[in-house]
């Protein structure tokens, strides 16, 4: 009965706090009433494309629309060939075929959320990345209708996830509040990583951990987690994300 408690009151103060605590913050802020009132235009944040001639690999991310916005990010991958006119900006949805290309402008706003940039990727590097991106990306196991999951998977953050897996040169970390990046079929999965140097363990995607040189330490929790980053010291917040140590102090 001790240890059942003591279990309880570490949930409770881990997670259901922060969780609860990013919940009343987020509804405290102005948001649209539905995503037909939402603002979907770009945001300005990616270089315009005359200005930047070289390929280049992003990993984005905004805030998701209604109460979910307190709890999760929206998560895609944008691309662009040396010299291309346009990106190409990859995504999951939760209606139709769930894996689209260019259904929104690249840097566009998610249920008038400012998007940011998470990690980016440019010069020859992003070059040789990207057939490797769109392979992935046709790849994808939960592309038909009917395969995208809310929670806890597999959803757009399910597909960025896979995509940086197969790409891990990419170099990319999954935001921490980005539910669903640890979506695993089954209801057991266990699977280390010797490219980025990780153990990863979860129970349906519901409860699990991971540990190692990219993940830090973390725990996961219905979806939120909480942890810390050692090699870009930095304390993980569930739903809120990531606090990076510089700005503790």
């Amino acid at each position: 009965m001790a240890v059942l408690k003591a279990v309880v009151l570490f949930i409770l103060l881990v997670f259901i706090l922060p969780t609860a605590a990013t919940t009343v913050w987020w509804m405290l802020q102005e948001r649209p009433n539905s995503w037909r009132s939402a603002d979907w235009s770009a945001s300005g944040v990616l270089p315009v494309v005359k200005d930047a001639d070289d390929a280049a690999v992003y990993v984005m991310a905004a805030r998701l629309g209604g109460l979910k916005g307190a709890i999760s990010v929206h998560s895609w991958i944008v691309t662009k060939e040396k010299g291309a006119p346009r990106y190409n900006r990859y995504d999951v949805v939760g209606w139709g075929n769930p894996v689209r290309r260019n259904g929104y402008p690249a840097d566009g706003r998610w249920y008038s959320n400012e998007p940011v940039i998470m990690h980016a990727v440019t010069g020859r590097q992003a070059e040789a990345l990207i057939p490797r991106v769109e392979a992935a990306v046709n790849a994808y196991p939960y592309s038909r209708a009917g395969d995208y999951v809310v929670w806890p998977g597999p959803n757009s953050n399910s597909f960025v996830a896979w995509v940086l897996k197969q790409v891990p040169e990419i170099g990319a970390r999954m935001p921490p509040n980005a539910t669903g990046r640890d979506y695993a079929p089954g209801f057991f999965d266990i699977a280390w990583s010797p490219k980025t140097r990780d153990l990863h363990v979860t129970l349906g995607g519901f409860v699990g951990l991971a540990i190692g040189a990219t993940s830090g330490f973390e725990l996961h929790f219905m979806g939120v987690v909480a942890g810390i980053d050692v090699t870009e010291p930095a304390i993980k917040i569930p739903a809120f994300g990531r606090v990076d140590a510089s700005i503790l102090g």
